[in-house]
């Protein structure tokens, strides 16, 4: 790849807390289509962090994912987190085929349908957190519990095995040195996991989702074998683990800014757009995720960017973006927007975004009403913040009460 364009060093390691990470602000301001180097993979990628720019790159069909298939792209992580047959790699027409299978899944009068038993499963953890005493651990009570139940009892993964699982989900998404023998191991144990699940579902189905996809037809034809067993394991990764996350970030922003937090506690009608300005303000991963590849030559933002060429958006940098949010740096639950990019744009919006609002949404209101004059048990300064890993979040929120 040729170009004159300066090429930005981008480690993307800003593990300050939930601070917004000052290179993508960088970026943003000073060159909003930039040429970037990142840890691992071969050459150079453009990087799109306007809003615009984002939703032309995850809209236009000349921006194509599978296009990377087989190349080295530039990434974050040592190892490729997504896998060919996955649907995160998939372009249309093929890609619709899968989304429509899943889609089946996660209807919104699906989710909703599943908010009550998600009210008993969070009232009996926060029973246990209250019954504990305080101070206590919110990710141990709640925000590691309460996304992997759901997933699994959708999928209906045997309780005894989804501590291995959420051990292989989080070896996935490392990032560390030596860490890219334990993504291709964990990455491997997880697909013959679930290659084997799949396999049983199909020969004896049962009410869940697995056995849904396994059944299911779009236009005659079923989902093969490989791209059952990759689907029920992007399912399961995906559908648990930036709600955990995000629990925890959710429940510590709000604990650290009190004006914010007193304003939803007043009124707690606001809950569900105070939950859409959170997912928008908070920098929940580090860097970019999965890249596109120019299909043919295209102007991106005032840029050329040639066919061929691999291009990367931060979904972080267009929801802090300007032109997009008015003081778009600050947290105003009033804000309420739902047209952030916490769950993606366009073909790869994620699948599951009614199911992650409807848990955060039970598990934080419920959490303000419990526990009204809930705060963090030690000061912000001391908590241990996860690092080498794409994921930014508590390894534990203490909290008191």
């Amino acid at each position: 790849m040729t170009t004159s364009a300066p090429v930005w060093d981008c480690p993307f390691n800003h593990t300050e807390g939930l601070e917004f990470d000052p290179l993508l602000k960088r970026l943003l301001t000073e060159d909003p289509v930039a040429r970037i180097r990142l840890p691992h993979g071969e050459g150079e990628a453009w990087l799109a962090t306007r809003y615009e720019d984002v939703r032309v790159v995850t809209t236009d069909r000349r921006f194509s994912r599978a296009a990377g298939i087989g190349r080295d792209l530039p990434r974050m992580t040592p190892a490729p987190i997504a896998q060919a047959e996955a649907i995160n790699l998939m372009d249309p027409p093929a890609h619709n085929r899968l989304r429509r299978l899943v889609a089946k899944g996660f209807t919104n009068r699906q989710v909703e349908q599943l908010r009550p038993n998600t009210q008993r499963t969070v009232d009996g953890f926060l029973d246990e957190m209250a019954e504990h005493g305080s101070p206590a651990d919110f990710v141990h009570h709640l925000a590691s519990r309460l996304p992997m139940v759901t997933i699994c009892e959708l999928l209906d993964i045997p309780e005894e095995d989804r501590a291995e699982l959420r051990g292989h989900a989080v070896a996935m998404m490392s990032m560390g040195p030596g860490s890219g023998d334990g993504q291709v191991r964990a990455k491997a144990a997880l697909r013959a996991y679930f290659s084997e699940l799949t396999a049983a579902r199909r020969r004896s189905p049962g009410e869940d989702l697995i056995s849904a996809l396994a059944t299911a037809r779009d236009e005659e034809e079923l989902l093969d074998d490989q791209e059952l067993a990759v689907m029920a394991m992007v399912l399961l990764v995906t559908g648990h683990d930036t709600s955990t996350y995000q629990l925890s970030n959710i429940t510590y922003t709000l604990l650290t800014h009190p004006e914010q937090l007193g304003k939803l506690r007043a009124q707690p009608e606001l809950l569900p757009r105070a939950i859409e300005e959170l997912l928008r303000f908070i920098p929940f991963r580090q860097g970019v995720g999965i890249a596109r590849v120019a299909t043919e030559d295209v102007e991106l933002g005032g840029v050329r960017i040639r066919a061929g060429e691999a291009v990367h958006v931060s979904y972080l940098a267009a929801n802090r973006d300007p032109e997009m949010f008015e003081r778009p740096d600050e947290l105003d639950l009033d804000r309420g927007s739902a047209n952030h990019m916490a769950f993606g744009y366009g073909t790869h919006h994620c699948a599951g975004a009614h199911l992650a609002r409807m848990e955060l949404q039970v598990a934080i209101g419920t959490l303000l009403r419990r526990f009204p004059d809930l705060r963090l048990a030690v000061p912000a300064a001391e908590l241990d913040w996860r690092t080498g890993s794409i994921w930014r979040y508590p390894r534990t929120l203490p909290v008191a009460w």
